[in-house]
């Protein structure tokens, strides 16, 4: 469904993405980790056609981002780190905005904004300006517009941001659930999430991808290293294939 080739992405002599490849298939769903600032908002900017890339290739269910780029956005849903909110309206005024924008009209919009309200749990909220929601709550509108349109791709930064447990649990059920129509990326820092919700991981540090796979084969091949112990937690993963990068120089 999504397709990354080559990828690089230049800021002048200051290089953010180094040639990164990876797949993601469809109806599952792909953790983006690494550290702060190895390159993961830039990666989804791009397969999202808000930045066009200096090098490289992207397909999103065989639609090329540079040469079809409306139509890729039609099957995209996009939750930016910030969520692109509107302070003065209400949730369903937001909502209902985002909808036509996207082409929704009559009773298909009237059923998507009652499905979002119930799923993204944001019915307490409808009438209330933005600029009155907690941070949690605007998290989840931001969320309610990137599924409006019922897209087939879902592309998450850092989903679960401000969020209490409860409302984590919630999200990681949503997500889940959906990710049996829907191919979902999701970045993140935070391991616990990609724990609880990915079922193939992408490492990367440095704008360089250093791992790619499951679980079980990235648990099997940072244990090749020799540097951690048997059953390592994500956690070891994560460690393990950040700390000898310098050595072992870009995972291919």
């Amino acid at each position: 469904m999504i397709q990354v080739q080559s990828l690089t992405m230049r800021y002048g002599a200051f290089e953010a993405l180094k040639g990164i490849s990876f797949e993601v298939p469809e109806r599952q769903i792909l953790g983006l980790l690494g550290p702060n600032g190895a390159g993961k908002t830039t990666a989804m900017r791009i397969l999202t056609t808000y930045l066009c890339p200096t090098s490289g290739t992207v397909k999103v269910n065989g639609l090329d981002i540079l040469k079809q780029a409306d139509q890729v956005r039609k099957l995209i849903g996009y939750l930016p780190e910030t969520a692109p909110l509107y302070p003065d309206m209400t949730a369903e005024e937001y909502l209902t905005f985002v909808g036509q924008a996207r082409g929704l009209q009559g009773r298909s919009i009237r059923e998507r904004l009652e499905w979002t309200r119930e799923a993204c749990q944001i019915k307490t909220v409808w009438k209330h300006r933005l600029s009155e929601l907690s941070k949690g709550y605007r998290q989840r509108v931001g969320l309610a517009q990137a599924l409006i349109h019922d897209p087939k791709v879902l592309i998450l930064d850092e989903p679960t941001s401000g969020l209490d447990p409860l409302q984590i649990i919630g999200i990681r059920e949503l997500i889940r659930e959906l990710s049996r129509e829907k191919t979902i990326l999701f970045s993140t820092h935070i391991l616990s999430e990609v724990e609880a919700m990915a079922g193939k991981i992408v490492i990367i540090n440095a704008g360089r991808l250093v791992a790619q796979g499951t679980p079980n084969e990235l648990a099997e091949e940072v244990r090749g290293l020799g540097e951690i112990q048997p059953n390592p937690s994500l956690e070891d993963i994560f460690i393990g294939f950040l700390k000898p990068q310098a050595k072992r120089g870009e995972h291919v």
